[in-house]
């Protein structure tokens, strides 16, 4: 991503450069000489500077806020690049926020102040963390970073990280390793705990992140353990924005917008959510007044999302696919698959959801489906449907289940499970196209799938890990026979099958 730009009259972004930019661009109002690090952010990646960095951003526009700036760090070695990026810019960098109608945002953050690079100096990692002005250590290190095992949640003690951190605790990789070795120093210079925040897209991300911790502790220093499980605070939280990977287009746009040369732009979505558990430890920063909402339970919002946005996704994903869609802005900009969409989420996922202070579901699904048509965010259907047999059970399949207790309709969502055993069969789409299927479970999903046309029509409902009993409910087997044999027929057409679902013959 450090390409430089050729125009040699270009002048690179550091805090010097602010001075000549255009108007348009909305650059650091606040003296960032008085701002202090009271976050340290783990995993720097595009999603935490086009949100959580962004809200900071926002909130030290208002004075008072100055002890919220952030330091980030980078554990690994390929953060090196980045750290000298970042340096060099004084740790400055643009946003670009496209809108779904062109219009499009210009900002330069400012609100990180620091990134240390643990690589080269681990002890100023520990001393940064364990510092009396941390008051939050957040993170966004992937699902990956947090060391559990996908079928079981346990915590994986046989990752060789794992064992160094455990058996060399001043010599940690990992970031458990790491706040565990500053936990250790601030419990014993009788400091305060500091709040740990994930802000990965995880479910029920505080618990998760508690949980492994207290079990890597429990591991390595048993009364550390007890500390922290006494004094440190995980609130949960439910994060969204759509932030693609930084491209050489982004770096030339940044250079005709701004007149100068940023290394490693990041270009996201309009929208943005972050809702928080308001459960802090040392305090926190304001950041409802920047946007962010504070609940006592955040369950019911994460529902809605998974529900609603991934689901949806999911929905667009495989149905597109096997009509011959490649992104999710082309599938929905088809008014058959905006519409059968739309039917999807107001029939068979919004009687399972609850109402929700602070949001109008009206409104939350119009905005999901202006999100998804953005043609300025191409986001690829392989990719939505890829690993589909980890999401599908939490996205779609409980959703059914809900249903059918409750004596409702399912037969949007069924045509969806047949889709993906046709998807999983025969890996191209109606076009004769190849389609790229990922998936950890691709070779059982496929082998079950392929008995539905050995006159088998639930052949594939017989993975009950994903499936559960569907397979014996009589209100879902009846309608997804049906389009199992509409899809295997010959020369059949996805779009005529989605019109015959929305619109039942003889209704």
């Amino acid at each position: 991503m450090t390409q430089h730009h050729t125009n040699a009259h270009v002048k690179g972004l550091n805090q010097q450069s602010l001075a000549y930019m255009p108007s348009h661009v909305d650059t650091p109002s606040y003296d960032r000489s008085k701002v202090k690090a009271g976050i340290v952010h783990i995993g720097v990646g595009g999603f935490h500077r086009a949100h959580q960095a962004m809200y900071i951003n926002e909130l030290l526009k208002t004075p008072g806020s100055e002890q919220w700036g952030i330091c980030g760090v980078g554990l690994l070695e390929a953060n090196r690049g980045l750290r000298d990026v970042l340096k060099q810019q004084d740790y400055l960098y643009t946003l670009t926020v496209r809108h779904p109608n062109g219009t499009i945002d210009n900002t330069v953050i400012g609100s990180m102040i620091d990134f240390l690079f643990a690589p080269e100096n681990k002890q100023a990692v520990i001393n940064k963390l364990a510092h009396p002005d941390t008051k939050i250590v957040s993170l966004t290190i992937t699902e990956g970073g947090y060391n559990f095992n996908p079928v079981t949640g346990e915590f994986d003690y046989a990752n060789p990280d794992i064992i160094n951190d455990i058996n060399n605790p001043n010599d940690p990789i990992t970031a458990f390793g790491y706040i565990a070795a500053a936990l250790k120093l601030r419990k014993e210079q009788g400091l305060n705990a500091f709040t740990v925040q994930s802000c990965d897209n995880i479910q029920h991300n505080g618990n998760v992140t508690r949980k492994m911790l207290l079990a890597f502790a429990a591991e390595q220093d048993a009364a550390l353990s007890e500390w922290i499980a006494a004094n440190v605070m995980f609130p949960n939280a439910m994060v969204d924005r759509i932030t693609p990977v930084s491209k050489q287009s982004d770096i030339d746009y940044v250079v005709d917008a701004y007149g100068v040369s940023d290394e490693w732009p990041i270009t996201c979505e309009s929208f943005t959510q972050w809702v928080i558990e308001d459960s802090f430890c040392d305090g926190r920063p304001n950041w409802d007044n920047a946007g962010a909402q504070f609940v006592k339970d955040v369950t019911p919002f994460e529902t809605m999302k998974i529900r609603l946005l991934n689901a949806g996704h999911s929905v667009l994903g495989l149905l597109g696919s096997v009509h011959g869609y490649g992104t999710i802005d082309e599938t929905v900009s088809d008014p058959l698959f905006a519409k059968y969409l739309r039917a999807f989420m107001d029939k068979e996922v919004t009687p399972n959801l609850e109402q929700l202070e602070g949001i109008d579901l009206e409104i939350y699904k119009d905005t999901l489906i202006e999100r998804f048509a953005n043609p300025n965010i191409k986001d690829s259907l392989s990719r939505i449907c890829s690993e589909s047999a980890a999401k599908l059970p939490k996205f779609l399949i409980a959703t059914i289940n809900e249903n059918l207790a409750q004596g409702r309709d399912v037969s949007l969502a069924t045509l969806v499970i047949a889709a993906w055993c046709f998807y999983s069969d025969r890996g191209e789409d109606e076009q004769g196209n190849t389609l790229e299927v990922i998936d950890a479970m691709q070779s059982e999903l496929h082998e079950a799938a392929a008995k539905t046309t050995t006159d088998d029509d639930l052949a594939f409902l017989s993975l009950t890990s994903l499936f559960g009993d569907l397979n014996t409910q009589s209100a879902f087997t009846s309608h997804y026979k049906n389009n199992v044999d509409a899809l295997y027929a010959p020369a059949s057409k996805i779009k005529a099958i989605m019109k015959n679902v929305l619109e039942p013959k003889g209704n």
